[in-house]
């Protein structure tokens, strides 16, 4: 245990908590959601009920890619820990950070960081990458399936058999279809539900690895990583890595100061 005097800095600005809470809901919904649909003949899901589903799993859907398109644009905007060049690897020096931060993680002198070490990066830049995937791919499929938006009438314009409204075509209805045309957007499909399904299978395994990491880390390292994202604060003792600004300096004690 360190000697050094125990120092509260404030990190994770409210917008990227908040981010990250309805980020957290929305994924573990649209995974129980994804699950359920990918099973439902098996679990013996009637035609209006595998409907309802997709309903609700776009509906979550559009939460998430709206709050993911928020963090996004907060990238340009927030914090110096929450701003892109301190989410994302890259940079002068950073191949030589990330080779100290696994030597001092393994020989239990871990180098701590106020936003994300260098490890942490590469894990956000991929999980932001799965994310956005998963957010392309099901617009798609929401508008091939349900004929939601964005891309729902355009799909519906394509497959309405003649003398139907494509405003008027209902999941499901084969007999409100071009079969021809339906068959070919079936097939055009299938690149995104493949893209879809196995991104969602990536992107869980690196949840559960982001998961693990965050308690590994807060039990080697400390620094209140955990309680920081519900808080914004984090309390560490001694100089962390990336506290380059004389204006960032932290507050002595444990109490918590209030937010700029």
């Amino acid at each position: 245990m360190s000697d050094e005097k125990l120092k509260v800095y404030d990190v994770w600005d409210r917008p990227t908590r908040w981010f990250h809470w309805i980020n957290v809901l929305a994924v573990f919904g649209l995974i129980g959601l994804g699950l359920v649909i990918l099973n439902a003949d098996s679990l013996g899901v009637s035609t209006s009920g595998k409907i309802l589903l997709k309903k609700t799993h776009v509906w979550v859907g559009y939460v998430f890619i709206f709050n993911l398109l928020f963090r996004l644009f907060w990238g340009f905007f927030g914090n110096r820990y929450t701003r892109w060049g301190g989410i994302l690897p890259g940079g002068f020096g950073y191949f030589s950070s990330v080779r100290d931060y696994i030597k001092g993680f393994l020989g239990g002198r871990p180098k701590r960081y106020l936003g994300h070490n260098p490890l942490g990066k590469i894990g956000i830049a991929i999980m932001l990458l799965f994310l956005l995937i998963q957010a392309l791919t099901g617009l798609v499929l929401a508008g091939t399936d349900i004929f939601y938006p964005p891309f729902g009438g355009l799909f519906a314009d394509w497959i309405a058999a003649d003398g139907i409204d494509p405003n008027s075509l209902l999941p499901y209805a084969r007999e409100m279809y071009d079969e021809q045309a339906y068959q070919d957007m079936r097939a055009f499909r299938d690149y995104f539900i493949t893209t879809h399904v196995y991104t969602f299978y990536a992107l869980a395994a690196v949840i559960f690895i982001h998961v693990t990491a965050v308690i590994v880390t807060e039990v080697r390292e400390g620094g209140t990583l955990i309680s920081a994202m519900f808080t914004g604060r984090k309390i560490i003792a001694g100089a962390p890595q990336d506290l380059d600004d004389p204006m960032a300096a932290g507050h002595d004690g444990l109490h918590p100061t209030p937010e700029n």
